[in-house]
């Protein structure tokens, strides 16, 4: 067994009808560029009914049909946000609990401290968090998972990973295992993965990979260490 072994995306992802909302972090394989992307699906007509939108690059989802929408408070939040420099990437409004911490002098995991799993028994959703840190034309980056110590929610286990980039190599953590009634969550460390040097390549493998019925919206950013020019690609499904 290799657990060193680095996948595509597209190897990640073919075949799973739901692995849920998904984040992934990492580095160009030409080491010049930070990457970090976003997806989100749904199964149910209220978590369809989404989209992207970027504003002062900030990323949110948002209904597609407001007259539709039947429970906000899981599926309309700010997805992506930047703190001085640091760029913070989650499945929910965790993005601004990361952010408030951030600026009240703590770190990305005890922001976190103050969350947990989702609401939304018997699911019982992880909350999955990224944060990449920039200094001086280089970067690290963080993921969190925070996630149910049991099948009742008795209990919220927390687990933050730290990493070092490396050239062509990424972090993808994702919500659920598979589909499944409840839906399994997410076990085991964040999935190695391959990250091109290419943005748009890479964002139309990870569109093209996940389920048809289940996509609803994908964002992709590269930002070059060099000069922090920003390349961005986003994907509403509801267009």
């Amino acid at each position: 067994m290799n657990v060193y072994e680095v996948k595509t995306m597209r190897e990640r992802l073919e075949g799973n009808s739901y692995p849920g909302r998904g984040i992934v972090v990492g580095k160009s394989a030409d080491g010049a560029k930070a990457c970090a992307a976003y997806f989100i699906m749904g199964r149910s007509a209220n978590s369809r009914n989404r989209v992207f939108t970027v504003k002062n690059g900030e990323v949110f989802t948002e209904p597609f049909d407001a007259s539709k929408v039947e429970d906000p408070s899981l599926i309309i939040y700010a997805a992506v946000r930047q703190f001085e420099n640091n760029l913070i990437v989650t499945n929910g409004n965790q993005t601004d609990t990361i952010y408030e911490g951030l600026a009240a002098g703590k770190s990305f995991s005890q922001a976190l401290t103050a969350r947990e799993f989702e609401p939304d028994a018997p699911n019982l959703t992880p909350r999955i968090s990224g944060m990449l840190t920039f200094d001086q034309g280089d970067f690290t980056y963080e993921m969190s998972l925070l996630k149910s110590a049991d099948a009742e929610g008795t209990g919220c286990n927390r687990f933050t990973y730290s990493y070092v980039p490396m050239s062509g190599v990424g972090h993808f953590l994702h919500t659920y295992v598979c589909d499944g009634n409840p839906i399994p969550t997410f076990q085991g460390e964040p999935e190695r993965v391959a990250i091109p040097n290419d943005m748009e390549s890479f964002a139309r493998e990870i569109w093209e990979s996940l389920d048809e019925n289940n996509k609803i919206s994908l964002y992709v950013r590269y930002i070059d260490l060099a000069t922090g020019s920003v390349e961005e690609k986003l994907i509403n499904k509801n267009a």
